[in-house]
Parts: structure tokens; C-alpha cells; sequence
């Protein structure tokens, strides 16, 4: 019996562009948002819902879980089916859940319809490896830290998005507006994006299976989820707590302005084709050494910076374009490990990922209530150490 996969193995030579990054990047963003949309809607969700306004925290809950959920059982299927035909699948399903959402009468249903929305927004794990896929060994690194950076602009303007529409249109517009622009972005995919090759022939069940054996297998991927893991636990430490530095005194602002702060991180997000490219050139791991020196000069930054505006704003800048520039090494690299299996090869690396940020949010609330700004940074500074705890000891095992 022929392989399924053989199937695309005579097509023409698809040609690599800067126009499919670019589509790729921009399908990679509009779906990540979806995210962070209900974020900045939380005192209107109360007013709307206020019999239930106790439980508003469970609609980006949801949100967040039904996304690792989706990196966990959709994301791999990247290397079972056509990539194109999956990212127009949960197009559609997307607008169906965000359309539940926008009509939602109830609390209860919002947050179903936002577990749906977090799921389906896993598109951007299709399109990252689909960027990998199409690009040539020499140019992966950048083509990854394009799509990436289409990915990071759209979580970082989300939120300032949402309280836009929401503030002039009302909060149900946000999700409105949402279905719309998927629906532009699909005829686009129909119309530019081609078909992905599959790789595997395996059963949905062993599909999943496979990646434990993957971890077990790739010594080079468990030591990458590791260090990814440890620096995204410094980033989420910092952006836990930061609204509640900027509340107290001498600053007074609201959580409006650490939405702003958010605009000042896009700098990381403009890096990380930079970094893609640096990676390209001189190898991943160089980048990823002067990322963990970078995250942990920001915690210094931070230290110094409890009652300093601009000090924060330089030490964003420095955390965001460390954390994104090792993300952008990391994936260059763990793609390389297993071409064929690059779906679950990412899915390993993302849950890995999304830990490790869950982790330092806890620690890093812990550490506020119990020591304040000062251990907050001391939390990630902490765990820069440990990533480069994790990167050193991998280069001698490693010879």
C-alpha cells in the first residue's frame, strides 16, 4: 500500500517567499489574539453579567486552558494532515466560537465559548512549523522569527485592540469584529496559502503517544523545552505582578498603563527576525547564550527600577527581545531535530513552554506578598540562573 504522504512528493517545487511568511505571520497573529481579547473586558463583563460577576476570572481562565488543550491534542496533527485544510478547519470553527461568545447570555456560556475560542486559537501552532517546512535549512531561523513576530504583535495588541472597540462599540464587539477579520483571513488562505506535505501516517492515538517517545528520544529537545521553560518563568514573573508595582505609589496608574507597557514589548516581537537571522549565521545556540545574559540584565534593570518609569521601559525592552530571540533559536532548533515530526516536536516544546510561564506567575505572586518588587525580581533573575543552569550543562554533556 502506497504511503498517503507520497502523494504530494511530485508536486512542483512550491516557491519560498516573503510574501508567505508574511501571510503566515499574519494568520499566526490574528489567531493568537483571540487569546487576549476578553482580558481588558472584565469590568464590562461584571456590569453585563452582575448576578455572576464573582466568577468573571473564569472567562481568560478558560481561555488559557482551552488553549493548552488545543497545543495538546490539535497541534500535532500538523504532521498526520494537510496543514492548510487544519488551519481552515479551526478558521471555522473559531468564528463559530466567537460568535457564541458575542451572543453569550449567560456567564457560563461565555466561558464554554471561551475555552472553544483558546482551543481553536492554536492556528499559530500550525503556521509556525508550516514556516519551517517550506523554508530552506539556511534561511529556517528567520523564517521561523518572522512567523513568530506576526504572532507576538498580535498578542501584544490585543488587549489595546479590545479596549478600543470595546470602549466605543461595547465588549460584544470585540468578538464581532474578531469573526470578521478571520473571515477575510480565510478567503486569503484559500486563495495563497499551499498545501503542506504530510508526514506521518500514524493514528491519531499513537500520534499523541508518540510524543513522550520524541522527548525520550531527542536529548536536544528536552534540554531546549527546559531552557525555554526557565526564561518564559522569568517573563511571566515580571508581567504578573507589574500592574500591581505600577498601582502603588509613586506611580499611582491604573491597569490601563500596563497595557501600555505591552506596546513597549513589541520590541522583542520587531527582534525576533533579527535574531531568526543571527541564528541563521552564527548558530542558535550563541543567540540563546546572549539571551539568558539579556533576561537576567533585565532583573538587575527591574531591581534598580521600583520607583524609575523609564527604567521599567528599559528593562521591558531588554526581557522582551531576550525572551523572544532564545524562543526564536529554540524553535530553529528543535525543528532541525526530527523534520518529519515537527507538529509534535513543537507541541512538546510549547506545553513545556506554557509551564514553565504558569510557573513563574506563581512564584512570582508568591514572592510579591511576601518580599515585594525585590523578590519579584529576585524570582527572575532566579530563574535565568536556572536556564543557564540547564544551557551550560547541556554544552559539556554535549562536548
Amino acid at each position: 500500500m502506497s504511503d498517503p504522504a507520497d502523494s504530494t512528493r511530485d508536486e512542483p517545487e512550491r516557491h519560498y517567499s516573503r510574501g508567505l511568511l508574511m501571510l503566515l505571520a499574519t494568520i499566526a497573529g490574528v489567531s493568537a489574539a483571540n487569546i487576549y481579547y476578553n482580558q481588558p473586558l472584565l469590568d464590562d463583563l461584571r456590569a453585563s453579567y452582575a448576578q455572576e460577576a464573582a466568577w468573571v476570572g473564569a472567562v481568560p481562565a478558560a481561555t488559557q486552558l482551552g488553549y493548552a488543550a488545543g497545543m495538546l491534542l490539535l497541534a500535532p496533527l500538523g504532521d498526520r494532515f494537510d496543514r492548510r485544510r487544519l488551519i481552515l478547519m479551526q478558521i471555522a470553527g473559531l468564528m463559530l466560537a466567537l460568535s457564541v461568545a458575542a451572543l453569550a447570555p449567560t456567564l457560563a456560556i461565555l466561558a464554554v465559548a471561551s475555552f472553544a475560542i483558546g482551543v481553536l486559537a492554536t492556528i499559530a501552532q500550525q503556521a509556525v512549523p508550516f514556516a519551517a517546512e517550506l523554508a530552506p535549512p539556511a534561511e529556517r531561523g528567520h523564517a521561523v522569527g518572522t512567523v513568530m513576530s506576526g504572532l507576538l504583535l498580535g498578542i501584544l495588541l490585543a488587549r489595546t485592540a479590545a479596549g478600543f472597540i470595546a470602549q466605543y462599540l461595547g465588549w460584544r464587539m470585540v468578538f464581532a469584529v474578531s469573526v470578521v477579520a478571520l473571515l477575510a483571513l480565510a478567503a486569503v488562505v484559500i486563495a495563497r496559502l499551499p498545501k503542506s506535505r504530510p508526514t506521518s501516517t500514524l493514528s491519531y492515538g499513537k500520534l499523541l503517544g508518540s510524543m513522550w517517545h520524541l522527548a525520550r528520544e531527542l536529548p536536544g529537545l528536552r534540554e531546549a523545552s527546559l531552557t525555554g521553560a526557565a526564561l518564559f518563568a522569568a517573563f511571566s514573573a515580571f508581567w504578573s505582578v507589574l500592574t500591581l508595582l505600577l498601582a502603588r505609589a509613586p506611580f499611582h496608574l491604573g491597569p490601563q498603563a500596563a497595557g501600555l507597557f505591552g506596546i513597549v514589548g513589541a520590541a522583542g516581537a520587531l527582534a525576533a527576525p533579527v535574531a531568526g537571522r543571527f541564528a541563521d549565521k552564527r548558530g542558535p545556540r550563541a543567540v540563546i547564550s546572549l539571551s539568558i545574559v539579556l533576561v537576567a540584565l533585565s532583573f538587575v534593570v527591574f531591581g534598580l527600577s521600583a520607583t524609575s518609569i523609564v527604567g521599567l521601559i528599559l528593562g521591558v525592552i531588554v526581557l522582551d527581545i531576550g525572551v523572544q530571540a532564545a524562543q526564536i533559536s529554540n524553535q530553529a532548533r528543535i525543528y532541525a531535530l526530527k523534520p518529519d515530526a515537527r507538529s509534535r516536536v513543537n507541541t512538546v516544546y510549547m506545553v513545556c513552554y506554557f509551564i514553565g510561564g504558569a510557573t513563574g506567575s506563581a512564584a512570582s505572586a508568591l514572592a510579591w506578598r511576601r518580599f515585594g518588587w525585590t523578590g519579584t525580581c529576585a524570582a527572575g533573575f532566579a530563574f535565568a540562573l536556572v536556564a543557564a543552569a540547564r544551557h551550560v550543562h547541556w554544552r559539556k554533556t554535549a562536548g
